[in-house]
């Protein structure tokens, strides 16, 4: 059975996608094969990359980005309330449509795979993950779970309870920028059969501002598949992910309380820190020269010298985020204004 890793990128995310790849290599092995599902059609670098990895391609199957993405445009537009919101916010029918191409997991050519957002670095091995998969059918390793449920779904409580049992609520929450599963496990039936729930008002629970999350939730718990989360049912074992826990550094691997991490997840840092920091700014990000060791693994003399923006450059990005908020503001106001009058 082929086993491999997807993951979601362009040229914005680039230097993250190399980090990550170079992770892979360091912590998996180089023969491990990857598959990056384009975001969007900003791809000249990822494309560069691609071809200098011997496992590494590009999914290309245009007719199955096409299904997904219209699957997840149908799954939203049952949305009332979400569509109310971004129309008045000036926002796509669906928010972050791009977001939800990595459905094409599901189609792509491997029989079992692990899914990584771009901006995660792999620090372990998975065989762990890979061997559950014979067991279950989707397999997380977060705390999401712990979380407060309304950036998952953000309905009253009673309301959330008439479509997913209790016991499932305590344990299936999960993180969407890392998880795995098996090719075919949603088929056309089950798929079908989740529009009609949406479509009949269930569509409702799910929260509008991580909409790929949300509605990746909303069809594991709601189509019953079986389901393991290393945190929860292995949490005398398990480590963190996100950036903001406190890590030990060794070899430029991260430990939690002794215990080597399988990934670390920089979810909500800005694509833009990256950039400017392989630029050569001295940007604060969190475990910072792990993630420059691995951005420079396979090109050590690229590795920039960090340097401290000029005031200038600083009062610039004041000012320009100033007016941004500014224009923001102001065209929100004539939005609402205009919404009332039609």
């Amino acid at each position: 059975m082929t086993e491999g890793i997807y993951t979601l990128a362009n040229d914005v995310v680039y230097d993250q996608l190399v980090a990550l790849l170079n992770s892979i290599e360091a912590n998996a092995g180089k023969e491990i094969p990857v598959c990056v599902i384009p975001y969007d059609s900003r791809l000249d670098k990822v494309r560069a990359e691609v071809a200098a990895r011997k496992n590494v391609t590009l999914f290309d199957d245009t007719a199955s980005i096409a299904y997904w993405e219209d699957f997840a445009t149908q799954a939203w537009k049952a949305h009332a309330r979400a569509q109310n919101v971004w129309q008045e916010r000036g926002l796509p029918k669906v928010y972050r449509l791009e977001m939800h191409r990595k459905l094409c997991c599901f189609d792509g050519p491997f029989e079992k795979f692990i899914y990584f957002d771009a901006d995660t670095l792999l620090m372990g091995s998975l065989d762990s993950v890979y061997k559950k998969l014979y067991d279950f059918e989707w397999v997380a390793n977060d705390f999401q779970y712990k979380s407060d449920i309304k950036y998952i779904f953000d309905r009253p409580q009673d309301q959330i309870l008439q479509v997913f049992a209790p016991e499932k609520l305590k344990y299936h929450i999960f993180c969407a920028g890392w998880f795995a599963s098996k090719k075919g496990v949603l088929n056309n039936h089950k798929l079908a059969n989740l529009l009609d729930k949406l479509r009949a008002g269930e569509a409702d629970v799910m929260a509008l501002w991580g909409p790929d999350q949300s509605l990746f939730n909303y069809m594991v718990l709601r189509s019953d598949i079986s389901y393991y989360n290393f945190a929860y049912h292995g949490i005398d074992q398990a480590t963190g992910s996100h950036w903001s826990s406190q890590f030990e550094t060794i070899d430029n691997v991260l430990y939690d309380r002794g215990r080597r991490l399988t990934y670390l997840h920089y979810m909500s840092v800005p694509s833009g820190k990256f950039t400017r920091l392989c630029a050569g700014e001295d940007v604060d990000i969190p475990y910072r020269d792990v993630f420059l060791h691995y951005r420079y693994l396979k090109s050590p003399e690229e590795r920039p010298q960090l340097k401290r923006p000029s005031w200038f450059v600083r009062l610039q990005r004041s000012v320009s985020r100033f007016i941004k908020q500014k224009v923001a503001n102001i065209q929100h106001r004539w939005r609402k204004l205009t919404n009332r009058l039609t």
